[in-house]
């Protein structure tokens, strides 16, 4: 009854009533009658019947085209509604004027771009049409324009559909995949469990796929308690495939119609998924979560009030204390009066991936991407360009952390519905590069597998851009974008904290990432760790800036840990003279302990020595053998 109501209440004035028709045939107007009312009851089958009926008596029935035209603009039958609204222009341009804006409008959307610029911009021309429509033809003309430019400047895009082992004869979409390329996550919309009422009805559920050997695996169903008989779509992957964020809707738990949930994996199998709750879901729409890299940041898709449009793109952080903050609207730098949807925040953590209908492109939505300044807001998008984009709609794209492969859905062949495909990125489009680290974590003495905090941090800014655990096999992977310096540590109560720096600055491969394993020293007496994100300048014992970060982390870890007392050691390279260096590495020393002792760390808890070059890790024929003997260690003492 509310659908009936809601259709009587939103019957498009164009359409005519009952009086007033132009069709001399009885016949006609009462099969035309007819369809007006089962149009008005939503019975749309009904109604074409009615309508061939009416235009088979009377086949300049312009009335009754307008109405197929109507019709079929709501059921998207696009090209059925282009006939019959060219149909009216030909019987009568004059009785309809705004037949040539629909008419246009239509034609963008199925690609006949300059049949829809000539329509747009001649009823621009015309008068007595409606003045809301006006701003709307001048956005359609720029789209047509854009259009055809772009598409006699396309760039080089192949895309391939994946095989059966991802694809079925179902539709399947929006993929997922972590830093590895290793796992994919995606949706499918297939029956539910015949067991289940109603029968024969299609629901979306996650499916998940690995790759051995270079191959993706036959994909399976990931099933309770994530799957239920309700929908769960638009996923996101943490780097390490351990997290996934994803949408459920009309959900007993939710807070509005369709509300964000995590779900964790432990020991191989997915937990209960938790409702990330208010501020993050609001009474509204909340949906198609994009986790970056630091798995603190979500953006997300909402149509919550103080947004910029109809759908805008938001994000949200979560605190130390596992809160999440108030969502905060990128701005009209992303968001436009329309609708922007699909984000994805590429592993670099700058480049944002997502699609809109509201920036200039092919009509409907496109793909763009947008560059995160230096400042943290975000450059003017980029439309990606034809055949990327198209008159159809484009959206959930997602990529490899290389930043070479593009994943995708589309429908583009008809005979196998929506599949998923791959794509190589064109050059101009490609993020910066990502590799990873992978390692595991485990107690130095008994080397059992340990639950740890990792922690990543910019060392130019001392921005900690990455906060994530070891799983319970000790495993992590973290991602790293090109061109930084890193320190990295790990952290567990009842555990001295490991450090180590990474350069990523200059040649590396991404197509083999760094392997790290982290013994964890117990707080034994004798235990030690070496602190590498402590920098001198060379024959100096100043501190620089970029140690900060280290030592703050060690003040606190002291603070925490207020029973044991420290040794801290001073060690050097071979260059330069044996007693020079010896004198060099006892001052830089004393330098720590003088930061701890300005940071309220107890004079008694603290003690100094350097040994100069007498105790290398490595050999000091090579820079990154000299690089691991210069250091400063922290030895329990007591």
């Amino acid at each position: 009854m509310f659908r009936i109501v809601l259709a009587l209440m939103i019957l498009p004035a164009s359409v005519p009533g009952y009086s007033q028709l132009h069709s001399e045939s009885r016949k006609a107007v009462a099969y035309y009658n007819q369809a007006m009312q089962s149009y008005r009851f939503l019975d749309y089958k009904k109604a074409e019947q009615e309508l061939e009926l009416t235009l088979k008596a009377d086949p300049e029935f312009i009335e009754a085209y307008l109405l197929r035209a109507e019709m079929s603009s709501d059921m998207k039958k696009f090209d059925i509604a282009i006939r019959a609204y060219r149909k009216v222009i030909e019987i009568d341009p004059d009785f309809y004027k705004n037949a040539f804006y629909n008419l246009g409008h239509l034609e963008m959307l199925r690609g006949e771009y300059r049949y829809a610029l000539d329509h747009l911009q001649a009823f621009l021309s015309l008068e007595g049409t409606s003045e809301k429509l006006i701003p709307k033809a001048d956005k359609d003309i720029a789209n047509c324009s854009f259009a055809l430019e772009a598409m006699e400047k396309p760039v080089d895009f192949n895309p391939i559909r994946m095989g059966d082992e991802i694809n079925s004869k179902y539709d399947d979409y929006w993929p997922s995949v972590t830093a590895d390329d290793k796992t994919m996550v995606f949706t499918r919309l297939d029956l539910l469990d015949p067991k289940m009422p109603p029968e024969g009805a299609k629901n979306e559920n996650f499916y998940l796929s690995d790759k051995q050997d270079g191959i993706w695996t036959e994909a399976q169903k990931l099933g309770p308690p994530v799957n239920t008989i309700r929908n769960e779509g638009a996923q996101s992957l943490t780097a390490d495939g351990n997290f996934m964020y994803f949408t459920a809707c009309n959900r007993e738990d939710g807070l509005g119609s369709c509300d964000l949930y995590v779900s964790s994996r432990l020991k191989g199998k997915w937990l209960p998924p938790s409702n990330l709750g208010s501020p993050v879901n609001s009474k509204g729409w909340d949906t198609q979560p994009s986790i970056a890299p630091d798995g603190r940041t979500l953006y997300f898709t909402s149509n919550r009030p103080g947004g910029k449009g109809k759908m805008d793109i938001w994000y949200s952080t979560l605190s130390d204390e596992g809160k999440w903050s108030e969502p905060v609207n990128l701005g009209d730098s992303i968001n436009t009066a329309d609708n922007e949807m699909s984000p994805y925040i590429h592993k670099d953590n700058r480049r944002l991936y997502f699609s809109s209908d509201g920036w200039t492109g092919m009509g409907g939505f496109d793909l763009f991407v947008s560059v995160m300044k230096a400042d943290s807001s975000w450059q003017k998008p980029q439309n990606m360009g034809y055949p990327i984009n198209t008159w159809s709609d484009e959206v959930g794209l997602v990529l490899t952390a290389r930043g070479d492969v593009g994943y995708f859905s589309s429908a583009k062949e008809e005979e196998t519905g929506r599949d998923i495909y791959y794509f190589e990125l064109p050059v101009e489009m490609k993020p910066e590069p990502v590799s990873y680290i992978e390692g595991k974590v485990f107690d130095k003495l008994s080397e059992k597998a340990l639950i740890a905090r990792i922690e990543l941090i910019d060392l130019e800014n001392s921005r900690n851009i990455l906060r994530a655990f070891s799983d319970y096999k000790g495993s992590f992977l973290v991602s790293l974008p090109a061109n930084k310096n890193y320190a990295l540590n790990a952290s567990r109560a009842g555990y001295l904290f490991y450090s180590a720096n990474f350069s990523f600055k200059g040649d590396f491969s991404i197509d083999e990432p760094r392997q790290l394993d982290i013994p964890l020293s117990p707080l034994l007496k004798g235990e030690r760790t070496a602190l590498r994100n402590i920098f001198f300048d060379y024959d100096s014992y100043e501190l620089l800036d970029e140690s900060m970060v280290e030592l703050d982390k060690l003040v606190q870890f002291l603070k925490d840990n207020d029973q044991i007392k420290v040794l801290i050691e001073g060690h050097t390279d071979s260059r330069g003279e044996p007693a020079y260096n010896l004198s060099l590495s006892a001052k830089r020393a004393r330098a720590v302990r003088g930061y701890l002792l300005d940071n309220n760390i107890s004079l008694s808890r603290l003690s100094y020595i350097g040994y100069g070059e007498s105790r290398p890790l490595a050999g000091n024929e090579t820079a990154e053998g000299r690089a691991l003997n210069r250091r400063i260690e922290i030895v329990i003492v007591e």
